[in-house]
């Protein structure tokens, strides 16, 4: 076996072991049985028992004694991996016949995609041996062993199954095995998640406490005007600008709140919140987003560490912002996308609609059905709004005067700027501006 494919298995074994518990897969195994009379093992991908040698005695007499030849293990491995590869192939259980004629069943177990072991189960007989069968299974066992006498016995003692219940048995064993897998991958995952998150808040917090030793003000301060760039950057699709906003959020939370998870989980709450409606507000539909925070919520309230809830949070991020860029990437998006982007490096610009198609290489009238069309908003109104997100970001900055936000923001004249603010907004840019300074 060449390095890269041996260091593949050890890596499947590994992953295998770290996703499950092994006391309680054991436990259930011994109960499955108890129950039917049926053995049952588990391998890894090479055919090689989970459980130690100790759990020998649980394996039925004929397996114990084929384990105790020379060579009969490694033979049964071999079976093991082949109808292991078989059953992952088909992704179900795969009845077989192990090398010494026994009916045995092997169900694949996968992670991800990933074929990281195999439940093994028998072995059994599926009708009374005959003649025939005697003879057959002194031929494939003489290599073992000349003396059959035990051997002989111990099949006597087997279990006869009818095709049904074999079935039934490695399907049982089948979801069982896959079940605990899967909620060992999500505990795995879940820890690597909040370890992630750990790093993320200390480097942030670290990051803040030297720039607190070089300026002078408060120690902790949750900034309002970062959830309206968060907002803007969610509605214009720029992910990795939302990521690194909603970060910092996060620590200002987990700051402000003193680590007290009650508050922490009703800042999160209130964060989503106005996440969820930015999202719906560029056409995630209402029933998507209620559903989804409903879930999310309940996930937070159930958290009780800082780390975990923030975990929550950024999986509600990644939630909305997929759903985003979903509404780009249907047929017709590529274009519309491209008159976005345009938008939003030229919306400082007198922009007329004419203007904006030719940019896109198409009529004015086609551009703005299609952009209608997918984004349920005209086109002209979709620049108001990137001009309008500009001015209040401009406009927590006092040293910008109102007519130099207008200037900014591509209206030429600041009274009709005001005009539009107001229209939208439900305050002129001056108003706005003091209630920002009393928040």
């Amino acid at each position: 076996m060449d390095n890269k494919k041996y260091k593949s298995n050890i890596n499947s074994r590994a992953k295998l072991l770290n996703f499950i518990d092994i006391k309680t897969l054991k436990d259930i195994l011994d109960a499955f049985t108890e129950t039917t009379g049926l053995m049952a093992n588990i391998v890894d991908i090479e055919g090689k028992s989970i459980f130690s040698r100790k759990n020998l005695s649980k394996c039925c007499k004929f397996c114990q004694l084929i384990y105790s030849m020379e060579n009969g293990l490694p033979r049964c491995r071999s079976a093991y991996k082949r109808a292991g590869k078989q059953a992952a192939m088909f992704g179900e259980p795969y009845i077989f016949r192990c090398p010494s004629g026994l009916i045995e069943w092997a169900s694949p177990i996968i992670v991800e995609g990933e074929h990281l072991g195999t439940l093994i189960c028998g072995q059994v007989l599926m009708w009374k041996p005959e003649e025939f069968f005697w003879i057959e299974l002194r031929e494939m066992n003489q290599e073992l062993t000349s003396d059959f006498t035990e051997l002989f016995k111990a099949v006597e003692e087997l279990p006869i199954v009818s095709a049904s219940m074999v079935r039934s048995a490695s399907y049982l064993m089948y979801i069982v095995a896959n079940y605990i897998m899967k909620s060992g991958w999500e505990n795995y995952i879940r820890t690597k998640e909040i370890i992630y998150q750990q790093s993320l808040l200390h480097e942030e917090i670290e990051n803040r406490k030297n720039l607190e030793d070089k300026l002078p003000g408060p120690s902790v301060e949750y900034s309002i005007s970062a959830e309206s760039d968060l907002m803007t950057k969610i509605k214009l699709g720029e992910e990795e600008a939302a990521r690194d906003l909603f970060q910092k959020l996060l620590t200002d939370i987990v700051l402000y709140e003193s680590s007290q998870v009650s508050l922490i989980q009703t800042r999160l709450i209130e964060l989503s919140v106005m996440i969820s409606r930015s999202a719906v507000s560029v056409g995630v539909p209402l029933a998507v987003a209620s559903q989804e925070n409903a879930e999310i919520f309940r996930e937070i309230y159930g958290e009780t560490t800082p780390e975990g809830i923030c975990v929550k949070g950024q999986k509600l991020l990644d939630f909305f912002l997929d759903e985003v860029q979903k509404l780009t990437k249907k047929p017709s998006h590529s274009k519309v996308q491209e008159i976005q982007k345009y938008i939003q490096s030229n919306f400082s610009k007198n922009l007329t609609l004419e203007e904006i198609a030719q940019a896109v290489y198409l009529s004015p009238s086609y551009a703005s059905r299609l952009f209608k069309k997918v984004q349920n908003v005209s086109l002209m109104e979709y620049l108001t709004r990137v001009r309008l997100e500009e001015a209040k970001r401009l406009l927590r900055n006092p040293q910008y005067l109102i007519d130099e936000i207008a200037e900014n923001t591509g209206y030429d004249d600041a009274s009709y700027f005001t005009k539009v603010f107001k229209r939208y907004e439900g305050v002129t840019p001056t108003q706005y501006r003091k209630t920002l300074q009393t928040t």
